[in-house]
Protein backbone atom coordinates (compact mmCIF):
# COMPACT_ATOMS: atom_id res chain seq x y z
CA UNK A 1 0.00 0.00 0.00
CA UNK A 2 1.60 3.09 -0.96
CA UNK A 3 1.96 6.15 1.54
CA UNK A 4 0.43 9.43 0.87
CA UNK A 5 2.62 12.22 1.13
CA UNK A 6 1.35 13.46 4.68
CA UNK A 7 2.65 10.33 5.74
CA UNK A 8 6.34 10.42 4.15
CA UNK A 9 6.47 13.41 5.65
CA UNK A 10 5.51 12.70 9.21
CA UNK A 11 7.99 9.77 9.15
CA UNK A 12 10.71 11.74 7.71
CA UNK A 13 10.06 14.49 10.72
CA UNK A 14 10.44 11.45 13.19
CA UNK A 15 13.44 10.25 11.62
CA UNK A 16 15.34 13.29 12.06
CA UNK A 17 13.80 14.14 15.18
CA UNK A 18 15.05 10.73 16.37
CA UNK A 19 18.63 10.86 15.10
CA UNK A 20 19.61 14.40 16.13
CA UNK A 21 18.11 13.47 19.76
CA UNK A 22 20.36 10.42 19.42
CA UNK A 23 23.01 12.23 18.52
CA UNK A 24 22.45 14.85 21.26
CA UNK A 25 22.83 11.56 23.73
CA UNK A 26 25.65 9.76 22.00
CA UNK A 27 27.95 12.17 20.67
CA UNK A 28 29.05 13.90 24.22
CA UNK A 29 29.96 9.73 24.89
CA UNK A 30 31.90 9.05 21.99
CA UNK A 31 33.93 12.10 22.27
CA UNK A 32 34.94 10.93 25.80
CA UNK A 33 35.85 7.61 24.82
CA UNK A 34 37.64 8.78 21.64
CA UNK A 35 39.75 11.31 23.68
CA UNK A 36 40.49 8.26 26.07
CA UNK A 37 43.15 6.67 23.06
CA UNK A 38 45.25 9.79 22.60
CA UNK A 39 48.65 10.03 22.98
CA UNK A 40 48.80 13.28 23.76
CA UNK A 41 49.09 14.82 27.57
CA UNK A 42 46.30 16.89 27.39
CA UNK A 43 41.99 16.43 26.57
CA UNK A 44 42.09 17.60 22.64
CA UNK A 45 39.23 16.53 20.08
CA UNK A 46 40.33 14.80 18.19
CA UNK A 47 43.45 13.10 19.44
CA UNK A 48 46.93 14.23 18.02
CA UNK A 49 47.73 10.40 17.60
CA UNK A 50 46.55 7.39 18.79
CA UNK A 51 47.85 5.40 22.04
CA UNK A 52 46.67 2.73 24.91
CA UNK A 53 49.36 4.52 27.27
CA UNK A 54 46.43 6.82 29.57
CA UNK A 55 44.72 3.29 30.56
CA UNK A 56 47.71 1.55 31.34
CA UNK A 57 48.29 4.89 33.73
CA UNK A 58 45.17 3.61 35.64
CA UNK A 59 46.82 0.79 36.56
CA UNK A 60 48.89 2.42 38.66
CA UNK A 61 47.33 5.44 39.98
CA UNK A 62 46.75 5.00 43.24
CA UNK A 63 45.16 8.58 43.55
CA UNK A 64 42.56 6.97 41.15
CA UNK A 65 42.19 3.48 42.15
CA UNK A 66 41.93 4.26 45.36
CA UNK A 67 38.45 6.36 45.01
CA UNK A 68 36.86 3.93 42.72
CA UNK A 69 37.22 0.97 45.63
CA UNK A 70 35.22 3.24 47.46
CA UNK A 71 32.40 4.28 45.23
CA UNK A 72 32.70 0.30 44.04
CA UNK A 73 32.19 -0.57 48.33
CA UNK A 74 29.88 2.08 48.69
CA UNK A 75 27.74 1.48 45.61
CA UNK A 76 27.47 -2.35 46.27
CA UNK A 77 25.92 -1.74 50.40
CA UNK A 78 23.36 1.27 48.33
CA UNK A 79 22.61 -1.11 46.01
CA UNK A 80 21.88 -4.27 48.52
CA UNK A 81 20.30 -1.68 51.46
CA UNK A 82 17.88 -0.26 48.26
CA UNK A 83 17.11 -3.27 46.98
CA UNK A 84 15.90 -4.81 50.05
CA UNK A 85 14.33 -1.60 51.29
CA UNK A 86 12.51 -0.67 48.14
CA UNK A 87 11.40 -4.11 47.13
CA UNK A 88 9.62 -4.38 50.72
CA UNK A 89 7.93 -0.79 49.93
CA UNK A 90 7.20 -1.79 46.40
CA UNK A 91 5.30 -5.18 47.90
CA UNK A 92 3.46 -2.60 50.64
CA UNK A 93 2.07 0.21 48.08
CA UNK A 94 2.17 -1.48 44.67
CA UNK A 95 -1.21 -3.08 44.26
CA UNK A 96 -3.23 -0.82 46.67
CA UNK A 97 -5.11 1.79 46.24
CA UNK A 98 -5.38 3.37 49.96
CA UNK A 99 -4.64 7.17 50.47
CA UNK A 100 -1.90 6.27 52.80
CA UNK A 101 -0.26 4.06 50.19
CA UNK A 102 -0.79 6.78 47.55
CA UNK A 103 0.65 9.55 50.30
CA UNK A 104 4.14 6.99 50.88
CA UNK A 105 4.57 6.68 47.17
CA UNK A 106 4.98 10.42 46.87
CA UNK A 107 7.19 10.19 49.74
CA UNK A 108 9.83 7.49 48.26
CA UNK A 109 9.91 9.41 45.40
CA UNK A 110 10.74 12.85 46.51
CA UNK A 111 14.47 11.79 45.63
CA UNK A 112 13.74 12.11 42.28
CA UNK A 113 11.66 15.31 42.28
CA UNK A 114 13.62 17.14 44.44
CA UNK A 115 17.00 19.40 43.22
CA UNK A 116 19.77 17.16 43.54
CA UNK A 117 21.44 19.54 45.50
CA UNK A 118 19.04 20.35 47.69
CA UNK A 119 18.29 17.07 48.55
CA UNK A 120 22.19 16.45 49.58
CA UNK A 121 21.90 19.70 51.58
CA UNK A 122 19.22 18.73 53.57
CA UNK A 123 20.71 15.55 54.15
CA UNK A 124 23.42 17.18 55.63
CA UNK A 125 21.14 19.49 57.87
CA UNK A 126 19.51 16.58 59.49
CA UNK A 127 22.66 14.57 60.10
CA UNK A 128 23.72 17.78 62.06
CA UNK A 129 20.52 17.86 63.75
CA UNK A 130 20.74 14.46 65.23
CA UNK A 131 25.00 15.32 65.64
CA UNK A 132 26.15 12.30 63.71
CA UNK A 133 29.21 12.71 62.31
CA UNK A 134 29.88 12.36 58.28
CA UNK A 135 31.03 8.64 57.73
CA UNK A 136 31.60 5.97 55.28
CA UNK A 137 28.01 4.78 57.08
CA UNK A 138 26.22 8.29 56.35
CA UNK A 139 27.28 8.39 52.76
CA UNK A 140 26.03 4.97 52.58
CA UNK A 141 22.74 5.61 53.72
CA UNK A 142 22.65 8.91 52.00
CA UNK A 143 22.82 6.81 48.35
CA UNK A 144 20.67 4.16 49.58
CA UNK A 145 17.88 6.65 50.02
CA UNK A 146 18.29 8.19 46.31
CA UNK A 147 18.29 4.51 45.28
CA UNK A 148 15.37 3.14 46.80
CA UNK A 149 12.69 4.95 44.28
CA UNK A 150 14.58 3.26 41.01
CA UNK A 151 13.76 0.01 43.20
CA UNK A 152 10.26 0.87 44.11
CA UNK A 153 9.15 1.99 40.48
CA UNK A 154 10.81 -1.21 38.59
CA UNK A 155 10.21 -3.92 41.43
CA UNK A 156 6.02 -2.25 41.01
CA UNK A 157 6.73 -2.34 37.56
CA UNK A 158 7.28 -6.35 38.23
CA UNK A 159 4.06 -6.54 40.82
CA UNK A 160 1.80 -5.15 38.68
CA UNK A 161 2.45 -7.75 36.28
CA UNK A 162 2.00 -10.51 38.55
CA UNK A 163 -1.03 -12.43 38.58
CA UNK A 164 -2.65 -12.15 41.79
CA UNK A 165 -4.50 -15.33 41.42
CA UNK A 166 -1.08 -17.28 41.62
CA UNK A 167 -0.58 -15.71 45.57
CA UNK A 168 -4.17 -16.74 46.40
CA UNK A 169 -4.09 -20.57 45.34
CA UNK A 170 -0.53 -20.88 47.27
CA UNK A 171 -2.59 -19.46 50.19
CA UNK A 172 -5.51 -20.98 50.29
CA UNK A 173 -3.10 -24.18 49.61
CA UNK A 174 -1.90 -23.88 53.35
CA UNK A 175 1.37 -21.80 52.58
CA UNK A 176 2.23 -19.24 54.53
CA UNK A 177 2.81 -15.60 53.32
CA UNK A 178 6.50 -16.05 53.72
CA UNK A 179 6.52 -19.40 51.87
CA UNK A 180 4.37 -17.40 49.26
CA UNK A 181 6.98 -14.43 49.05
CA UNK A 182 10.03 -16.94 48.57
CA UNK A 183 8.11 -19.39 46.05
CA UNK A 184 5.59 -18.07 44.08
CA UNK A 185 5.96 -14.01 44.40
CA UNK A 186 9.89 -13.47 44.37
CA UNK A 187 11.17 -15.83 41.77
CA UNK A 188 8.22 -13.84 39.42
CA UNK A 189 9.62 -10.34 39.85
CA UNK A 190 13.14 -11.54 40.20
CA UNK A 191 13.81 -9.71 36.88
CA UNK A 192 12.51 -6.44 37.88
CA UNK A 193 14.42 -6.58 41.12
CA UNK A 194 17.86 -7.61 39.02
CA UNK A 195 17.23 -4.67 36.72
CA UNK A 196 16.46 -2.16 39.65
CA UNK A 197 19.22 -3.53 40.84
CA UNK A 198 21.61 -2.49 37.79
CA UNK A 199 19.75 1.26 38.02
CA UNK A 200 20.81 1.44 41.52
CA UNK A 201 24.03 0.37 41.57
CA UNK A 202 24.90 2.86 38.46
CA UNK A 203 22.98 5.80 40.23
CA UNK A 204 24.90 5.58 43.46
CA UNK A 205 28.34 4.75 41.85
CA UNK A 206 28.67 8.07 39.54
CA UNK A 207 26.39 10.31 41.99
CA UNK A 208 28.08 13.53 42.82
CA UNK A 209 25.22 15.92 44.78
CA UNK A 210 25.13 13.77 47.44
CA UNK A 211 28.44 12.36 47.87
CA UNK A 212 29.71 16.32 47.92
CA UNK A 213 27.73 16.98 50.80
CA UNK A 214 27.84 13.46 52.89
CA UNK A 215 31.69 12.34 52.05
CA UNK A 216 33.52 13.18 55.08
CA UNK A 217 38.10 14.09 54.28
CA UNK A 218 38.59 10.51 54.43
CA UNK A 219 35.95 9.39 52.15
CA UNK A 220 37.25 10.03 48.59
CA UNK A 221 34.71 8.72 46.41
CA UNK A 222 35.30 8.51 42.44
CA UNK A 223 33.34 11.57 40.93
CA UNK A 224 34.49 13.75 43.61
CA UNK A 225 37.99 12.82 42.63
CA UNK A 226 38.00 13.22 39.10
CA UNK A 227 36.22 16.86 39.39
CA UNK A 228 38.95 17.04 41.99
CA UNK A 229 41.37 16.50 39.74
CA UNK A 230 39.85 18.38 36.27
CA UNK A 231 39.37 21.35 38.44
CA UNK A 232 43.33 21.56 38.55
CA UNK A 233 43.99 19.79 34.93
CA UNK A 234 42.66 18.59 31.91
CA UNK A 235 44.28 15.57 32.55
CA UNK A 236 43.57 12.61 29.96
CA UNK A 237 43.37 9.49 32.95
CA UNK A 238 39.73 11.28 33.30
CA UNK A 239 38.75 10.03 30.12
CA UNK A 240 40.51 6.87 30.29
CA UNK A 241 38.37 6.28 33.80
CA UNK A 242 35.43 7.49 31.55
CA UNK A 243 36.12 5.06 28.78
CA UNK A 244 36.59 2.46 31.50
CA UNK A 245 32.84 3.18 32.93
CA UNK A 246 31.22 3.33 29.78
CA UNK A 247 32.57 0.03 28.52
CA UNK A 248 31.85 -1.44 31.87
CA UNK A 249 28.01 -0.17 31.83
CA UNK A 250 27.57 -1.46 28.20
CA UNK A 251 29.14 -4.98 29.29
CA UNK A 252 26.35 -4.86 32.31
CA UNK A 253 23.76 -3.90 30.47
CA UNK A 254 23.91 -6.65 27.91
CA UNK A 255 24.28 -8.72 31.00
CA UNK A 256 21.48 -7.94 32.44
CA UNK A 257 19.81 -8.13 29.47
CA UNK A 258 20.54 -11.81 28.82
CA UNK A 259 19.84 -12.79 32.52
CA UNK A 260 17.51 -9.99 33.27
CA UNK A 261 15.30 -8.89 31.47
CA UNK A 262 16.53 -5.25 31.70
CA UNK A 263 15.43 -3.71 28.78
CA UNK A 264 11.71 -5.10 29.02
CA UNK A 265 11.97 -4.53 32.62
CA UNK A 266 12.70 -0.40 32.64
CA UNK A 267 10.02 -0.21 29.83
CA UNK A 268 7.08 -1.46 31.99
CA UNK A 269 8.45 0.72 34.77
Amino acid sequence: MQRSPQDRLYAATIGILSGFTMLLLLAPTAVVVIISFTGGITLKFPPPSWSMRWYAELLVSDEIIQPALTSLKVAVMATIGSGILGTAAALGIARSRSRLARILDALFMSPMVLPAMAFGLSLLLVFNMLAIRLSTATLVLGHIIICIPYVIRMVGASLQQLNPVLITCSLSLGASRWYTFRRVTLPLIRRGIIASGFVAFLSSFDNVPVSLFLADARTEVLPIKLWAILEGSLDVRVAAVSGVVVIATLLGLIAAERFGGFARQAARS
